[in-house]
C-alpha cells in the first residue's frame, strides 16, 4: 500500500472539545465541575505523554510484535501527537493520522512530526469522534485509542466505529484502565495518612459524574475483552504496561507530580476536609520542604493496560 497517495481529508470546520486526548489522570479539568478545555491544557497533556514515554514505549514494542508491517496507524483522540509521534518513530513504513476533535492540539502535532523528520508521513484529521473517522480514505492496519474512548459516551458504538475502520486483519489497540498512579509514601509525615486513597475515591466520583454528563452516556460494564468481541473483532487479549520513576524525582517528575495534584487541588478540592486540604496545600507550596517540590521522597509509579482486538480478515 502506497501510503504517499492517501492523504487523509482534514475537515476543519468540526471542533468539539468532548472528544478525549492522552493523559493519565482522569481529573483532567478546572474548577469543580467536569468539562474539559483541552486546548488550554496542551502543554500539561504533552508533559505527561513526555514523561510517560517509557511506557508507550513498552506498549508499541508489545504492539509490533503482531502488527509487523501497518500501512496506515490512526490515533484517535490523540491530542498534542506525542504518542502519534512515537508510532511513527516504532513503525516506519507506516503513515500515521492523528485524529481529535481539537484543532489547536493537532497543530501542535503537527509541529511535533515536523520537528522529528516525520512531517511527510504524518496527517491529521478534526472533527467529532467517531464519525469524523469515516473521512479516512483508506481502513487503518492499526488503531489506537490511549485513554480518550472513555470520553465518548457511548463506548459500544464508538468501538463498533473503530472496528469498521480497520483493514481486515488490522488491530484496534485501547488503553484503558490500570492502576491510579502513586506518587507519595503513604505516611508524609504530616497530615492523616493515606490522602492519596482519599483522592482516588473522590476522583473515581468526579470520573462517573463526567461520564453521566457526557452525549449520548450509557453504563457498561468494562469488559474490555467483551466489548471488543461485541465490535466483531477476535483474540481480544490484554497487558499492563508500568512506569515506575523512583525517589527522588527528577525535575520534569517533579513538575508533572505538583500539576497532577495541583489539579485534583482545583477540582476536588471542595470535597477534601479540611485537613487534608491543608496537606495538599503544604505539598504544592515551593516554599515548604514538605512540599512535592522539594521533598526527596517523590517517585512516579503508574500502571496502565492496553487491550487489543483483530477484525477477522
Amino acid at each position: 500500500m502506497a501510503q504517499e497517495q492517501h492523504e487523509p481529508r482534514e475537515s476543519r470546520d468540526q471542533h468539539d472539545r468532548r472528544t478525549g486526548h492522552h493523559g493519565h489522570h482522569h481529573t483532567h479539568g478546572h474548577g469543580h465541575g467536569t468539562d474539559i478545555d483541552w486546548a488550554e491544557m496542551a502543554h500539561h497533556l504533552e508533559s505527561q505523554a513526555e514523561l510517560f514515554t517509557p511506557l508507550y514505549e513498552r506498549a508499541l514494542a508489545w504492539l509490533g510484535k503482531e502488527v509487523t508491517e501497518p500501512g496506515l496507524i490512526v490515533d484517535v483522540g490523540s491530542g498534542p501527537g506525542v504518542v502519534s509521534c512515537l508510532f511513527a518513530e516504532m513503525f516506519p513504513g507506516a503513515r500515521v493520522v492523528a485524529a481529535d476533535g481539537s484543532e489547536p492540539l493537532l497543530g501542535r502535532a503537527r509541529e511535533r512530526a515536523e520537528r522529528l523528520g516525520y512531517a511527510d508521513r504524518f496527517g491529521t484529521l478534526v472533527g467529532e469522534l467517531p464519525g469524523s473517522l469515516q473521512e479516512l480514505d483508506y481502513p487503518a492496519d492499526l488503531m489506537w485509542a490511549g485513554r480518550s474512548l472513555h470520553h465518548l459516551g457511548d463506548q459500544r458504538a464508538a468501538l463498533a466505529a473503530f472496528a469498521e475502520r480497520l483493514a481486515p486483519g488490522g488491530t484496534l489497540a485501547i488503553m484503558e484502565g490500570g492502576l491510579p498512579p502513586r506518587f507519595l509514601p503513604r505516611d508524609l509525615g504530616f497530615g492523616r495518612p493515606g490522602i492519596e486513597a482519599r483522592l482516588d475515591a473522590l476522583e473515581t466520583e468526579w470520573f462517573a459524574r463526567m461520564r453521566a454528563e457526557l452525549p449520548d452516556a450509557v453504563a457498561e460494564t468494562e469488559d474490555w475483552a467483551a466489548l471488543l468481541t461485541s465490535a466483531g473483532l477476535k483474540h481480544a487479549r490484554s497487558r499492563s504496561f508500568l512506569l515506575d520513576l523512583p525517589a527522588p524525582a527528577p525535575d520534569r517528575a517533579r513538575a508533572y507530580v505538583a500539576a497532577s495534584l495541583g489539579r485534583m487541588r482545583d477540582t476536588l478540592g471542595e470535597d477534601l476536609d479540611a485537613e487534608d486540604r491543608a496537606t495538599l496545600d503544604r505539598l504544592l507550596d515551593p516554599r515548604d520542604e514538605a512540599s512535592v517540590h522539594r521533598r526527596p521522597d517523590v517517585f512516579v509509579l503508574a500502571a496502565h493496560t492496553v487491550h487489543t482486538a483483530v477484525r477477522p480478515q
